[in-house]
């Protein structure tokens, strides 16, 4: 089963398990993109969009791909579903640019829970109580961060996209099999504490590509002494480009009509 559909059927688990009754999406038939349109598309756009909340990189893509009726098209840069921000889309030629506008510095807001922890290290698994963080105060939060700052190595999560022998790691984690790992040279040139109401710590990080930040909530809350897991996270910038110049998909589709 892929990530997004293995995604999508526990969203609505747990969806059921509230009480809620999920809303199928209704299929829309399908318009004719203006021809014009279509070729400009074909010729090269780089598109910035606002990732909703519980979409997968893979669902906007397949969502404009379909709109504008074109096969070549990509993003710069896998947000997870439980993320929002900025994500960049490239269309026909302007594809080529995605490997240089996915090696650009990277900018997040977001906010820790301190006090729990997850297998996922996010909200896309249950967070389990690993210890106490009333001891904790916000002089050592602030502290804490130094050692996350500049060049570091990092352990990615166990859930994530990185192959071992051609098998993505998620997919061999959701079988319960857990593979070693290797370590990671990343760069965080900027890691502040926005503010801190305990248990919530909201944080904002400049960092470069390949760093993963459900790995830094981990290993923060380790530093702490009481564990931490990624509540929410917002990509606010790649390179040059901001989330404030993003269109949400129902923008992008209005620019079709």
């Amino acid at each position: 089963m892929s990530r997004k559909a293995t995604y999508r059927q526990r969203y609505t688990n747990k969806l059921v398990e509230a009480g809620e009754v999920p809303v199928p999406l209704e299929r829309k038939e399908r318009i004719p993109v203006d021809k014009v349109l279509q070729e400009k598309f074909l010729g090269g756009v780089t598109i910035l969009i606002n990732k909703p909340l519980h979409w997968t990189s893979f669902d906007v893509v397949r969502k404009m791909r379909s709109l504008i009726q074109i096969k070549k098209i990509g993003h710069a840069g896998t947000l997870d579903p439980m993320a929002t921000g900025l994500l960049i889309v490239c269309t026909g030629k302007s594809t080529k640019k995605i490997n240089e506008y996915m090696a650009r510095e990277k900018e997040y807001t977001g906010t820790f829970i301190l006090g729990a922890v997850t297998p996922t290290y996010d909200l896309e698994s249950e967070p389990e109580i690993s210890g106490d963080h009333s001891t904790v105060t916000v002089e050592q939060i602030h502290a804490a961060t130094v050692q996350f700052t500049g060049e570091i190595d990092q352990l990615p999560p166990a859930f994530s996209a990185i192959k071992k022998d051609g098998v993505a790691l998620y997919k061999l984690a959701r079988r319960g099999i857990y593979v070693q790992r290797e370590p990671r040279r990343i760069c965080i040139r900027s890691f502040e504490i926005t503010s801190a109401e305990l248990p919530v710590v909201r944080f904002r990080v400049v960092c470069s590509t390949g760093t993963y930040i459900r790995s830094l909530a981990n290993d923060f809350g380790k530093a702490l002494g009481c564990g931490a897991y990624l509540f929410s996270l917002c990509r606010t910038r790649i390179g040059e480009f901001l989330v404030e110049d993003a269109m949400g998909m129902e923008g992008f589709e209005a620019t079709l009509r």
